[in-house]
């Protein structure tokens, strides 16, 4: 007898309900979009009445997730860039010298004085006065290589040390710049995505291409020049000790110095230390706020190896200017009146709102390792993609409608159950989309038409096989109980091979054939789950409340 417990048809109209409440903010995407960026506006600036207001444009108690929609539904920006892989070297090296340094001093009775010389990016010189010193010099140098880490395991030495007269020479080996730019670039990528996380932007695509070039799109962003804007600063802060101010841009830093502009003061330059003593790597958070006096300013927190390099050298150097640079710009030299033992300080600037709250973003994700060279930059205007909406909404609307009317003439009051679950099933989808934060491309769009298509599939297996149990003379009751249980199988056989597929697409697949895949896969839970559960609970109810003697489907 056809039966379904009282549980069983709260939980099946419960998930039906849940469904098409998550689905609800997409039938009302201008409002829930204004709300989202309202809400992240009162977050930004701590609150306002205009932005308050603006939140009653959706409930706060309804869902507010939406379709995210694709590059090519919703405009945005497309970079390619390009990293440059060269500029760690130089930095490893300029960083190298000051252990270079204390590893000698203690000998210095047998290689004499040192001194660094000038010498290619890629490279350190250090000159010692007693050439005679060299082995022991070259054995204790040799003695700072660490072994490369790589995928296969322990690889050669990170560095290269030879001897040419009274100059020990020190380079990078092969393995290492090999294993550096691999490092280059995935810290790169994970920076470049942080960044665009941290300003809000939903559903970026950011994956690389090749062995040093990062693709970067992101949908609803104003062009290509805001996107290059927010990925484009290195944002590289260190602490380096000042030696001198001035005016002269040109006078001689000295050997392991260098001059570097002031932010804020035109015509000003610093010649500092070159080798930093805390960088911008050890800082653990970074958040807007206000000086003293009321101006914006950004304050800092390193970790613990930071925060005690940071509090010997304020305690040993009081009185002392102390650089805060940011992309090779003076930001602030503060004078050091106290032992600063916590690990955090403030940076203080001719800042606005904006700009500290941008810097607090890009200290927060991290410095980019290297330069990024732009070598394809496209802003792509929402005018195609509305096109696109446009044409896959009619082409859903017409697979919708073409599929209703023939299921309702060819099953009659059946047929007419089996396109409610297939309405049903269309909202299911879309809030599972919603749930997951899945971005809608075209490609989705045509998996969502194939699954119209496809989702009457399992009820006209299950019809045909109650038309044929009909035939046999069995009641309509037993007919439907047994049209149900001897479809399943086939019905669970074709959709779960298609579901494999859709998880081998997602899984193999990159951009326009994952969103193919999401759209597919989804579809087919959803289908199932109407055929299975909603159709069938459908027919029960009207089977109970009018109970035929003979039914025609």
């Amino acid at each position: 007898m056809l039966q379904i417990d009282l549980w069983k048809r709260i939980a099946i109209w419960l998930t039906c309900a849940v469904g098409l409440w998550l689905a609800l903010p997409n039938a009302f995407y201008t409002n829930v979009e204004k709300h989202n960026d309202a809400l992240a506006a009162l977050e930004l600036s701590g609150g306002t009445a205009e932005v308050e207001a603006d939140l009653g444009l959706w409930p706060e108690w309804m869902p507010s997730g939406l379709v995210n929609l694709g590059l090519d539904l919703r405009g945005g920006a497309h970079l390619l860039a390009e990293v440059r892989v060269e500029d760690v070297y130089a930095a490893r090296m300029q960083a190298a010298w000051p252990e270079i340094r204390d590893a000698l001093r203690p000998e210095r009775t047998t290689v004499g004085t040192i001194r660094l010389q000038p010498s290619a990016e890629d490279e350190v010189r250090v000159r010692i006065s007693q050439p005679e010193g060299m082995p022991r010099a070259l054995e204790i140098v040799r003695g700072l290589a660490r072994p490369v880490q790589t995928l296969t395991g322990v690889g050669a030495n990170d560095i290269e040390v030879r001897a040419a007269d009274d100059l020990i020479i020190v380079t990078l080996s092969e393995a290492e710049k090999l294993a550096t730019d691999e490092r280059t670039v995935q810290q790169s990528l994970e920076i470049i995505r942080r960044r665009i996380d941290e300003v809000g932007t939903r559903e970026p695509t950011i994956q690389r291409q090749g062995a040093d070039r990062i693709l970067i799109q992101v949908p609803g962003i104003g062009s290509a020049g805001e996107l290059k804007e927010i990925i484009g600063t290195t944002a590289q802060l260190t602490f380096n000790p000042v030696v001198t101010r001035g005016t002269d841009a040109s006078a001689a830093a000295g050997i392991g110095n260098k001059i570097v502009p002031s932010l804020d003061e035109p015509g000003v330059f610093y010649t500092i230390e070159a080798a930093p003593v805390v960088t911008g790597e050890e800082l653990v958070d970074a958040q807007p706020a206000f000086d003293q006096n009321g101006r914006p300013a950004v304050n800092f927190r390193f970790n613990t190896a930071g925060a005690r390099k940071f509090g010997d050298y304020t305690a040993e150097n009081i009185g002392s200017p102390f650089a805060i640079v940011l992309d090779d710009e003076v930001v602030s030299a503060p004078t050091i009146q106290s032992h600063i033992p916590g690990g955090s300080g403030i940076i203080t600037g001719r800042f606005s709102v904006e700009e500290s709250t941008n810097l607090a973003v890009l200290l927060r994700a991290g410095a980019l390792p290297a330069g990024l060279d732009f070598l394809e930059e496209r802003t792509i205007g929402p005018e195609l993609g509305q096109d696109s909406i446009d044409a896959g909404k009619v082409a859903t609307i017409v697979a919708f409608v073409a599929v209703l009317v023939f299921m309702g003439l060819s099953y009659g009051l059946f047929g007419l159950f089996a396109n409610i679950a297939l309405i049903i099933n269309i909202g299911l989808i879309f809030g599972l989309l919603s749930l997951v934060g899945a971005t809608l491309t075209l490609p989705g769009i045509a998996g969502i038409v194939l699954t119209v298509g496809m989702a009457v599939d399992a009820n006209v297996l299950i019809f045909e096989r109650i038309r044929e149990e009909l035939k046999t003379s069995k009641g309509p009751a037993r007919a439907i109980e047994l049209g149900y249980e001897k479809a399943l199988s086939a019905i669970l056989d074709a959709n779960i091979t298609t579901f494999i597929t859709a998880v081998i697409l997602f899984a193999m697949g990159s951009g326009p054939v994952r969103g193919f895949a999401i759209t597919l896969g989804l579809g087919i839970l959803t289908s199932v789950f109407t055929a299975i559960f909603v159709t069938r609970l459908i027919i029960v109810m009207w089977f109970e409340r009018r109970r035929p003697k003979t039914i025609e489907v």
